[in-house]
């Protein structure tokens, strides 16, 4: 009856410094856990997450932006290009549905086929012509 006094008395004093152990135990030489913290919600947890990626954004966008510079630069013009041509591509179709439009269209441009032949592509003297004027706009554009 003694030693189960002491047995309770030592488990009293662990008990009393928030400490749990189970009774009927040696708990002289075990390691002692010290009580749990009141833990965070679910909601809390989330909300910090959120907070702390949301304070962290400029830096991760900025060295993104920075990393991928001329990747993204590229993306954004193949992407301007292809809305540039979806909306001329409209527009003419717009424009090939008004009744008499389609027709005038049609012969300004059998027309000016037809000067640009006869002006640049019949006599070899033109050609060379037409070449040189190209050269020169390339050589402007490209810079060589």
């Amino acid at each position: 009856m003694e030693t189960e006094q002491q047995q309770r008395e030592s488990i009293n004093p662990s008990l009393s410094q928030g400490m749990l152990a189970l009774e009927g135990t040696d708990t002289v030489n075990l390691p002692k856990l010290p009580p749990a913290s009141e833990p965070e919600s679910q909601w809390q947890q989330i909300s910090r997450q959120i907070s702390q990626f949301l304070q962290q954004l400029p830096e991760y966008l900025s060295s993104f932006f920075q990393d991928y510079k001329q990747p993204l630069i590229t993306v954004a013009l193949i992407l301007a290009a292809i809305v540039t041509a979806k909306i001329v591509l409209a527009v003419l179709d717009a424009i090939n549905d008004i009744p008499l439009l389609s027709p005038l269209f049609e012969l300004v441009g059998i027309g000016y086929a037809t000067w640009f032949i006869s002006r640049y592509l019949l006599k070899a003297s033109t050609r060379q012509e037409l070449a040189d004027e190209i050269q020169f706009l390339k050589n402007q554009f490209v810079g060589e």
